[in-house]
């Protein structure tokens, strides 16, 4: 798909972005700024001007990645070199909502051709962020440091606030960052209304201590992350609580023969779903408990060796074990859930071992390549499961009739309430919940569940400086992506229960394949940079790709269900996806009377087609971009911005995926910094109050409809946002 390098990093106060001429000449980059006057409770925004990026918004500060079209699972998102995956069958925790956007110092985004340093087991690329090496102070001098931000928004009344502060000598780092984040249902644009389940609440605290010994780093953080409650307009559920803990330890060593480092690291998750009150809310006797608890341990090791003035090798061995436990507590006195406990994951664990060689020569001054080979083994099993016990037979009538907490006769939620909501045709469908189920649950139980998946990569650079005002760069990878436990473990076939494992907001039910097969995707691209020969005053960047993935895995229909919904099973299809990235920027006034000006744009546009179903692939952006005009001018900055986007017609008819109609969005932003310790940023989001639909935000299944209506877009917002660095 694409070898660009996306590598936003977070400015001090009036600090202007970096120019371009101090890129490596042999690597073909775009390079994007964390814009002052951007606010966002989701680390995810960091990205959003990566060339290639989307993203699908499901909670206030879970937005799940999208590069060249490849979506959440396809991408590789490792955090502090951990790579994290969702413990949660809605996705709800993904792995960038597990790091505050403040803690960020470094980032990088890879569509497609990535180097097999960066990561396996994964087709659509890799997104990586790392919280602030320790900092040390001189020999002789005790260093205290720290920043602050706080900030507010007018829609939803949003707020957040964040700092650290660190304390060092020369050899010894002790650093303290904390964070929370906060914000009500939003407002969507036009007359558009409150959008139901948007609320959220979090924290982040972590304590990083650091020891350097002469060319010897070591560093070791410990933290938490508490979200008490997160609301999902696209999901039946909402995230009632998540516990992230976590410690990861790092070690950089300099030697004679090259550079080694060395990863540890461990995590624990306690997750929990349930209804808020926008869905009706949840007691001891009504809502729907789920629950997950996740474990994550693993190392990496990387060494990297200088083969003479021009080459390099770098080799590498990471292993990984996440386990997962998934249970849904009965509900007092519900003859639907209840009375005995449901097992989705019952000890289910993915452990993933790999191990890479990567080979980077400069050859020539102008002319430089890489190649890399990995092998990655994917080892998963589950034990056996179970469904809610005592079920009694239910007619279609009966069930069809039924929202996802039931009816009042069962202790559950009122019609009255699932009406409102648009919930009470969540029904079965034709399914006996309880033999259905019980049905299934013997049929996998007695089935063998263990899989070991040999997977097999190679990615193939080259950059070429054709002349002073062209750079060139392209290559082929073969990338491979093994199932995740819900893709193969996911059991259940009834309406309710199925619903329940959707982390593509489609209001559909899913269904795992023990059977499936790892997708193969096999990317070829090309990236055309143009630059001035002198100042890099101006460029401008064109990048095709083609993917063909083999065993892409898709799904099939395998039942019909209420308000126009779908029970659908994984299933390994072909596909292709191929489409055209672009951006430039010039300069347009650089001088003592008016600062800086530099005008830029962005265009992206990918199309995908599943060969089996030719339908088009889900989650994917139709053609969109932005104009940008920034400016510098002493202590002040400012913004005017313009998105658009195209109306979505190719969509996947097989998931009754929604057409959103195009949209213009115009956005202004200002700030001013006193000397580098206080800067404050003012900004005016979608300043004409826009109404329109988010086109990968999924189905708002909690209003009404057959089926329910895309989800709707933030409305006008004024922003504000307070930083301190001393």
């Amino acid at each position: 798909m694409s070898p660009i390098r996306q590598v936003p990093t977070s400015l001090k106060p009036g600090q202007a972005p970096a120019s371009s001429s101090n890129r490596p000449a042999e690597e073909i980059s775009v390079t994007a700024i964390r814009r002052p006057f951007t606010q966002a409770a989701d680390t995810a925004a960091l990205f959003r001007d990566v060339p290639g990026y989307s993203s699908y918004r499901t909670g206030g500060i879970a937005s799940l990645p999208v590069l060249n079209g490849m979506a959440d699972d396809r991408v590789a998102t490792f955090v502090d070199g951990m790579p994290l995956m969702a413990d949660c069958p809605n996705h709800m925790n993904p792995a960038l909502s597990q790091i505050s956007l403040d803690e960020v110092s470094h980032s990088v985004a890879i569509a497609g051709i990535t180097p097999v340093s960066l990561g396996g087991d994964s087709t659509g690329g890799t997104i990586s962020v790392e919280r602030k090496d320790p900092q040390f102070a001189r020999e002789g001098n005790i260093l205290v440091t720290g920043d602050g931000r706080e900030d507010w928004r007018s829609n939803g009344g949003g707020s957040g606030a964040g700092g650290s502060i660190t304390v060092a000598n020369d050899m010894l780092s002790l650093r303290y960052s904390g964070s929370y984040t906060h914000a009500s249902d939003y407002t969507a644009g036009g007359r558009g209304g409150r959008v139901l389940s948007s609320s959220y609440l979090s924290f982040n605290h972590d304590v990083t201590a650091g020891l350097k010994l002469k060319n010897h780093l070591f560093s070791l953080t410990f933290g938490q992350q508490d979200t008490p409650y997160e609301g999902f307009p696209n999901q039946y559920m909402d995230e009632t609580n998540n516990r992230s803990t976590f410690v990861n330890g790092k070690y950089v060593g300099t030697f004679g023969w090259g550079t080694l480092e060395a990863r540890g690291y461990w995590q624990r998750v306690t997750h929990a779903m349930n209804m808020l009150a926008d869905k009706g809310g949840h007691s001891a006797t009504t809502g729907m408990p789920m629950n997950s608890d996740g474990r994550t341990a693993g190392y990496s090791l990387v060494a990297t060796m200088p083969l003479g003035r021009r080459h390099q090798l770098k080799i590498g061995s990471a292993f990984s074990h996440d386990g997962l436990n998934d249970w849904w507590p009965p509900v007092m006195g519900s003859m639907m859930m209840g009375p005995g406990t449901f097992h989705s994951l019952n000890g289910a664990h993915r452990d993933h071992l790999g191990h890479f060689i990567q080979w980077n020569a400069q050859w020539t001054p102008r002319l430089s390549t890489e190649l890399g080979m990995r092998s990655d083994v994917i080892m998963m099993n589950t034990g056996p499961v179970s469904p809610y016990q005592g079920l009694s037979p239910m007619n279609d009538t009966g069930m069809g009739s039924m929202g996802m907490g039931g009816i009042s006769g069962m202790n559950m939620m009122s019609m009255g309430h699932m009406s409102d909501m648009g919930m009470s045709g969540m029904g079965m469908s034709g399914m006996n919940m309880g033999s259905t189920n019980q049905a299934a649950a013997r049929a996998f139980n007695s089935a063998r569940r263990g899989r070991t998946d040999d997977n097999f990569d190679v990615t193939a650079l080259v950059r070429y400086k054709a002349s002073a005002y062209l750079n060139i760069e392209g290559g082929y990878a073969r990338k491979t992506r093994s199932p995740n436990l819900y893709e193969r473990y996911g059991w259940s076939r009834d309406s309710m229960t199925a619903r329940m494992i959707n982390w593509f907001g489609d209001g559909n039910g899913y269904v795992g394949n023990l059977n499936l097969k790892p997708e193969v995707a096999n990317t070829t691209s090309v990236t055309f940079r143009f630059h001035d020969a002198d100042d890099h005053q101006w460029e401008a960047m064109i990048q095709p790709f083609y993917t063909y993935t083999h065993n892409y895995m898709n799904v099939v229909r395998i039942g019909a269900l209420s308000r126009g919904f779908n029970l659908l099973q994984f299933a390994n299809h072909n596909a292709q996806s191929y489409g055209i990235n672009a951006s430039g920027r010039t300069t347009l006034w650089d001088n003592t009377h008016w600062g800086t000006g530099e005008l830029s744009a962005t265009l992206n546009w990918v199309r995908g087609q599943d060969f089996k179903t030719h339908s088009g692939l889900y989650q994917q952006m139709p053609l969109n971009g932005t104009i940008r005009l920034h400016e510098h001018f002493g202590p002040w900055h400012g913004m005017a911005e313009v998105v658009l986007v195209k109306a979505k017609h190719t969509v996947d008819w097989v998931r009754n995926e929604p057409r959103t109609p195009g949209y213009a969005l115009f956005n202004l932003g200002a700030g001013y910094h006193w000397s580098r310790y206080l800067q404050l940023d003012v900004s005016l989001d979608n300043l004409l109050n826009q109404r329109y639909a988010l086109p990968l935000g999924g189905r708002a299944v909690s209003t009404a409809g057959s089926p329910p209506g895309a989800v709707l877009g933030m409305g006008r917002s004024v922003n504000l946002t307070l930083r301190e660095h001393f």
